[in-house]
């Protein structure tokens, strides 16, 4: 079992580069199933969750091959229709080989998925839509079940956003037979990336960004390569990383406008960020104060930064709520945070946070993936020393980032 040490204090100084998004590359790397013949795939983090996708393609017949930041994935002869539970158990994001294999095969048997226990995330959705579209939907011994002959172009209306809903459904209806229209779609700026790769495949997807997605399907898919947006997520918890120091950072490789939410509210906060040619720089020069946060879907403020802004409320002064309007059960990091001291009190979907000034190191345990970020962040400006431990969470949404944090003179390393 692998830990994470900090010894907290250093102001965080320098510059550091943003990965490719997971977010973006799993939905991609699944959509590849839609194309016979060799996709190459650019900017793909090295994390868990994509190393699992990839095994589990390859358990279906795909021919994957990574050469640095590429990922070559050829389809061209897909022999298993089947994600197994084994496979998929950890991931949620494996429920995106479901439409792909509907949509190119007329049938596909996927096991209810696992991921992060931030509260129930069903697929009911993603299934309402393929019945719309005139499949056949069976649930037996955790097993979705999907037959048909080929999709038919559908009106579908999400009763709430749904990222993955969003993008399964639209991978489904590039390949049906006529015109489909997603309303109160996700406008995440991973499903335009999705969307973007879909077309240069050769679809008709208009209107990724927007809340109403049309799709004129089309009879076939052809291989293309592309390249993987920087992940915001990770740029934006590198912003807290420095607001959390005191820091002086310029991170590179990120899109600003993607992070609009997160720079306004952290500007709020009293955290100088500029852009600049080649990055934003983030620097604190004043006191930092307190203020509440909502988080809501894109383009408001996200739920995977809402762990790592907690962290950082508790290191000012005042009193900060912080609300999770997303998943019901993503405040398992606050037991961990008030282990270092933090004083945090739950109301319901809320959280009061008094902050404290500074925290102090002490041993606490990541319950998903951003809680460790956030652990993380309160480790770096905590005195003495914390100890992060199943940090396996982490390796699924962060490439390295002990060894980014370390060029940018953290005290930080990993041990057995």
């Amino acid at each position: 079992m692998q830990k994470i040490i900090i010894t907290g204090g250093p102001r965080l100084i320098g510059e550091v580069e943003v990965s490719g998004a997971k977010n973006a590359a799993l939905p991609i790397l699944a959509a590849t199933l839609l194309a016979p013949g060799p996709c190459r795939i650019d900017n793909v983090p090295d994390l868990m969750d994509v190393k699992t996708l990839c095994k589990l393609l390859e358990f279906m017949g795909m021919k994957t091959r990574r050469d640095g930041r590429a990922i070559t994935m050829d389809a061209a002869t897909i022999l298993n229709k089947e994600a197994p539970y084994e496979l998929v158990k950890t991931m949620r994001a494996s429920v995106l080989v479901l439409c792909p294999l509907v949509a190119r095969f007329g049938e596909a048997k996927v096991s209810l998925p696992g991921g992060c226990a931030i509260g129930a995330r069903p697929i009911n959705l993603h299934l309402m839509g393929l019945e719309k579209m005139g499949a056949k939907v069976q649930i037996e011994h955790g097993y979705v079940y999907v037959t048909a002959d080929r999709l038919k172009g559908a009106r579908i209306y999400f009763d709430i956003k749904t990222v993955t809903g969003t993008e399964n459904l639209m991978m489904a209806g590039a390949l049906a037979e006529g015109t489909t229209v997603l309303e109160n779609a996700a406008c995440e700026p991973e499903v335009v990336d999705l969307a973007d790769f879909l077309n240069k495949m050769g679809a008709n997807i208009k209107g990724a960004g927007t809340d109403t997605i049309t799709i004129e399907g089309v009879s076939e898919l052809t291989p293309s390569d592309y390249s993987v947006m920087p992940d915001r997520i990770e740029a934006a918890t590198f912003i807290a990383a420095a607001a959390i120091t005191r820091g002086d950072v310029l991170i590179k490789n990120c899109i600003p406008a993607h992070l609009d939410a997160v720079i306004s509210k952290l500007q709020e906060v009293g955290v100088d960020i500029n852009k600049e040619a080649d990055g934003l720089r983030v620097k604190v020069m004043n006191k930092l104060k307190s203020v509440d946060v909502k988080t809501m879907p894109y383009p408001g403020f996200p739920t995977d930064m809402q762990a790592q802004m907690m962290a950082l409320m508790c290191t000012t002064q005042g009193l900060s709520v912080i609300t999770e309007t997303i998943f019901e059960n993503r405040f398992t990091h606050v037991m961990e945070l008030q282990r270092m001291g933090a004083d945090i009190r739950i109301e319901g979907n809320s959280a009061m946070v008094t902050g404290i000034g500074r925290l102090s190191g002490a041993p606490v345990m990541a319950t998903d993936l951003r809680a460790s970020a956030s652990l993380i962040l309160a480790g770096l400006a905590a005195k003495d020393e914390t100890e992060i431990s199943r940090i396996y969470h982490l390796d699924r949404g962060y490439e390295r980032i002990e060894d980014k944090l370390s060029r940018l003179g953290a005290k930080i390393k990993r041990v057995s």
